[in-house]
C-alpha cells in the first residue's frame, strides 16, 4: 500500500504518539507497553480467569509463554521449547524455577479463557485502530478488509466431531477443517475480530460468519470485500448500521451502464430491489430492510504492460460523485487484495495453516493468541512507522517478526538499566523501519520448482491400516 491511499499527515504531534513514547520508556518483555501484565489481569479478572497468582505458572506468564510458542516454529514451538523459556526468563528475574516436566505447563495452558484471549486480540487492534492518525486512514474514514480462509488441524475424534474434514476424503486420511472469516484494518493490518466455524454444513459460509461480525463494525466504517460478499441483503443490512460498502459485482449479475443515472463514463446510479426472505432472515428483520437500494455501479480497466486487460466492476455505497470519485473507488478496492496478503502472513510466518492442539477449545486457544501475536506484532510496526515517518502496510510483517523474536529474550531482562533498555528499544524500531515491503511493480514468476525433490506417496488409507499391513506383511 503506498502513499496514494493517505491525503496527508498529520501536523504535529498526534496521539498515536503516545504509543511510541510508552514502548520507547517501557523496559521488560516485547510488546510489554501494550500487554501489560495490569491489561491481561483487568481481562482476565473480568471473564474470572485469573489463576497461580503466586506460582510460576500464573496467567501473565501462560499469556506470554503461549503466545513465545506461537510465534515460533519447529522445536521452538514445542511445550518444551517453551517451559525452556520460562526457565530463562525466571533466571534472568529472579523467580522461581519450574521443573523441565511439560506436564504443569499444558495443564496450565489449557485454563487459559479462549474469550479473555478473544477480547485481548481485539482491544489491542481497536486500540490502535482508534488513534492511528488521519494520514492512515482512506479519505479520513476507516476501512476494513474481509475475507475468509480455512485451516486445519490434528486428525482426532473431538476435531472431527466439531470441525469434520471434508467429505471427499476417506475418514483417517483427511484433516478436521476451520473455516474462519477475519475483519482486517486497512490501516494498521491488524485483524479486528474474527468468527470460527466448520468447513461445511447449514450457515458455515462467509456470508453467514460475517453477519456474526457486525458488532465489530462502527457506523461510517467502509467495508471493502470481494464479489462473494456483493448481494443485497447484506449491503442492506450493513446500511442499517451506516456502513458502507465497496465489492465487486458478483458474476450472476448482469450490468448495463445504458440504464441509470449517469455520472461519468462506466459510472451510473442503479436500483436494486429487494429479494424474497431466505430462511435465515426472521420476518420480523426481513420487514426492517428497504425494498429498494441506490447503489453506484462503476466499471474500471487494469492496464498492466504485457499482461491482458482486465474489466471489473464495482458496486458501492459510496454515491458523491464529488466526494468520491471513480478513480478513489478503484484504488480503494484495489487495496482489497490487502487482505489476501495479511491472512497469508498469518498462515504462513505463524504457521496457522495447520494448528498443533488436539481438542477444540485449545484449537480456539491456539487461535486467538496467535492472532494477538499477530496484532503485537503489527503495532510495533505501527510504532516504528509512525517513529520513522512511514506508513505502517510498508514495512515487512516477517522482517518485523524475525527482529522482535531475536530480541525476545534480551529485552526480558528488567535488570538492565534504563537508558541502556532505552536504547535498545529505539535500535529495534530503527531496525524494524528498515525492514520495508519491496515494491516489484510487474514481477512475474513461473509456478515450477527448478529443484528437484523426492516426496513420500499421499495417503489414501488409514494410518492404522499402513501400520498393520507393515507389521503383517502378505
Amino acid at each position: 500500500m503506498r502513499g496514494s491511499l493517505h491525503d496527508s499527515h498529520d501536523p504535529g504531534r498526534s496521539k498515536f504518539q503516545r504509543i511510541v513514547e510508552t514502548f520507547l520508556a517501557q523496559p521488560g518483555l516485547p510488546f510489554a507497553n501494550v500487554l501489560s501484565a495490569q491489561r491481561i489481569e483487568r481481562v482476565f479478572r473480568r471473564h474470572g480467569n485469573l489463576f497461580g497468582l503466586s506460582a510460576v505458572y500464573s496467567t501473565a506468564i501462560m499469556v506470554w509463554s503461549f503466545l513465545s510458542q506461537v510465534l515460533r516454529d519447529g522445536k521452538e514451538a514445542s511445550c518444551q521449547g517453551a517451559v525452556a523459556r520460562v526457565v530463562v526468563h525466571q533466571q534472568q528475574t529472579g523467580g522461581t524455577i519450574p521443573t523441565s516436566d511439560t506436564g504443569d505447563y499444558c495443564r496450565a495452558r489449557a485454563k487459559l479463557s479462549e474469550h479473555a484471549l478473544h477480547d485481548l486480540a481485539s482491544e489491542v487492534a481497536d486500540e490502535l485502530e482508534q488513534q492511528a492518525p488521519s494520514g492512515w486512514l482512506w479519505k479520513g474514514r476507516h476501512a476494513k478488509l474481509v475475507d475468509g480462509f480455512t485451516f486445519t488441524m490434528p486428525d482426532t475424534p473431538d476435531n472431527q466431531i466439531e470441525y469434520p474434514q471434508h467429505t471427499a476424503q476417506q475418514p483417517g486420511v483427511g484433516f478436521p477443517i476451520a473455516r474462519a472469516c477475519a475483519i482486517v484494518s486497512l490501516a494498521t493490518a491488524c485483524v479486528l475480530d474474527l468468527e470460527l466455524g466448520p468447513y461445511s454444513g447449514k450457515e458455515t459460509g462467509e456470508t453467514a460468519l460475517l453477519r456474526e461480525l457486525f458488532d465489530s463494525l462502527s457506523p461510517e466504517d467502509v467495508l471493502v470485500a470481494d464479489r462473494f460478499y456483493c448481494s443485497f441483503l447484506m449491503i442492506a443490512l450493513l446500511c442499517q448500521r451506516r456502513v458502507d460498502v465497496c465489492v465487486r459485482l458478483h458474476q450472476r449479475r448482469r450490468t448495463d451502464f445504458r440504464r441509470g443515472k449517469r455520472l461519468g463514463k462506466h459510472d451510473h446510479l442503479i436500483v436494486w430491489t429487494k429479494p424474497p426472505r431466505p430462511d435465515w432472515m426472521d420476518q420480523t428483520l426481513y420487514d426492517a430492510l428497504p425494498d429498494e437500494l441506490v447503489l453506484r455501479e462503476i466499471r474500471f480497466q487494469i492496464v498492466e504492460p504485457g499482461r491482458r486487460t482486465r474489466q471489473l466492476t464495482i458496486i458501492t455505497t459510496l454515491t458523491d460523485a464529488q466526494a468520491y470519485t471513480k478513480a478513489d473507488i478503484a484504488a480503494l478496492y484495489g487495496f482489497r487484495w490487502n487482505a489476501e496478503l495479511d491472512i497469508r502472513s498469518i498462515k504462513v510466518a505463524l504457521n496457522l495453516a495447520h494448528v498443533r492442539c488436539k481438542s477444540p477449545a485449545m484449537v480456539r486457544r491456539e487461535l486467538w493468541t496467535t492472532l494477538l501475536g499477530y496484532n503485537l506484532i503489527r503495532t510495533t510496526s505501527a510504532a516504528a512507522a509512525q517513529l520513522h515517518g512511514l506508513l505502517p502496510r510498508q514495512i515487512s510483517f516477517t522482517g518485523t517478526c524475525q527482529q522482535i523474536l531475536a530480541s525476545w529474550m534480551l529485552f526480558s531482562d528488567d535488570r538492565i538499566a534504563q537508558p541502556q533498555q532505552l536504547a535498545r528499544c529505539r535500535e529495534l524500531l530503527r531496525l524494524i523501519s528498515q525492514c520495508r515491503v519491496a515494491n516489484r511493480p510487474g514481477r512475474i514468476e513461473p509456478r515450477e520448482l527448478k529443484r528437484r525433490r523426492h516426496g513420500y506417496k499421499l495417503m489414501q488409507e488409514p494410518r492404522s491400516i499402513l501400520r498393520a499391513r507393515l507389521q503383517n506383511p502378505k
